[in-house]
């Protein structure tokens, strides 16, 4: 090893890692973020569709063969992993029609070959009790002085659970989700391959949530519909959606959104509260009042 440098903190803390070989990205799990289970089973999805040549970036096996090393943290224990550093960088100036299309196709790759994935360790399946019920148990002690805004964002979530009611939870329709899409968590190189990182949204889930989860990030970035739309088409080129998964696009997006700000509002408790303030709350309430409206799309 040439270089050790911190890189960035995030849901995990990540180090580039350089030798005079190869640079590698070592990831340091949070205490307080995912137990053991949680990341062994994003680990062995990531082996497992690297085994199938899918371009993901995928944990490589101590001498041992386990793709995790224990760290006993003063606050308690961490889980590092080891992957090789993805090649090309992300996408300058963010994603065009290309790269969009090609990003969708594999994610299609992703849901069909994860249909095959079996693992014993465990993570919390995307349902709307876990996105949208844990958010909001989340988020509501912050709004409880902004009465109006803590019954917009109730009304919100009963809304959406309304629209989904009874929605299809078996295959196709309902398999393994990144649960993160879009185009920082990909590398495109110069001739235009890709390899996809950052696994750690990952679960059983719809699939048309992960089609939400990159519309979602696209609509706060101001990526064109044009962009989005191949996305979208790239997806169906493999992996065709049914009317009812469509139609059910608008209220995931909503729902994305809230299991985002969910996250993010977490993240901001432990390293930096200083954020919590009335703007970081008006925000992400014009946001998803955008994301209910009429024209949520017209851009």
């Amino acid at each position: 090893m040439t270089r050790c440098q911190f890189w960035h903190r995030g849901l995990s803390d990540v180090y580039l890692v350089e030798t005079e070989r190869h640079p590698y990205i070592l990831r340091v799990s949070h205490h307080h973020w995912r137990s053991k289970s949680q990341i062994n089973f994003e680990l062995e999805l990531l082996d497992f569709l690297h085994q199938r040549q899918l371009s993901v970036a995928y944990p490589l096996r101590t001498n041992e063969g386990l793709l995790s090393v224990d760290i006993p943290a003063p606050e308690g224990w961490r889980y590092a992993a080891l992957f090789p550093y993805a090649p090309g960088t992300v996408a300058v100036g963010d994603l065009n029609v290309t790269q969009s299309h090609l990003l969708g196709t594999t994610v299609a790759q992703i849901h069909q070959a994860a249909q095959a994935f079996r693992c014993e360790s465990h993570r919390p399946p995307l349902t709307l009790e876990y996105l949208l019920d844990d958010s909001f148990a989340a988020i509501a002690p912050f709004l409880t002085h902004r009465p109006p805004d803590l019954k917009f964002l109730h009304e919100a979530i009963g809304q959406i659970k309304s629209q989904l009611y009874d929605f299809p939870t078996e295959p196709p329709y309902w398999g393994i989700c990144w649960g993160d899409p879009h185009s920082g968590n990909a590398h495109f190189t110069h001739t235009g391959e890709l390899t996809l990182f950052d696994f750690d949204q990952c679960g059983y889930g719809w699939r048309i949530f992960d089609i939400a989860k990159f519309w979602q990030v696209s609509l706060a970035t101001g990526l064109s519909r044009k962009v989005r739309e191949a996305f979208l088409n790239g997806y169906q080129t493999l992996a065709p959606l049914t009317d009812t998964e469509l139609a059910a696009l608008q209220p995931l997006t909503q729902t994305a959104h809230i299991w985002h700000w969910a996250i993010n509002l977490h993240h901001a408790r432990v390293y930096d509260y200083s954020r919590l303030d009335d703007s970081y709350f008006n925000y992400r309430l014009q946001q998803l009042k955008r994301l209910k409206s009429y024209d949520w799309q017209l851009f």
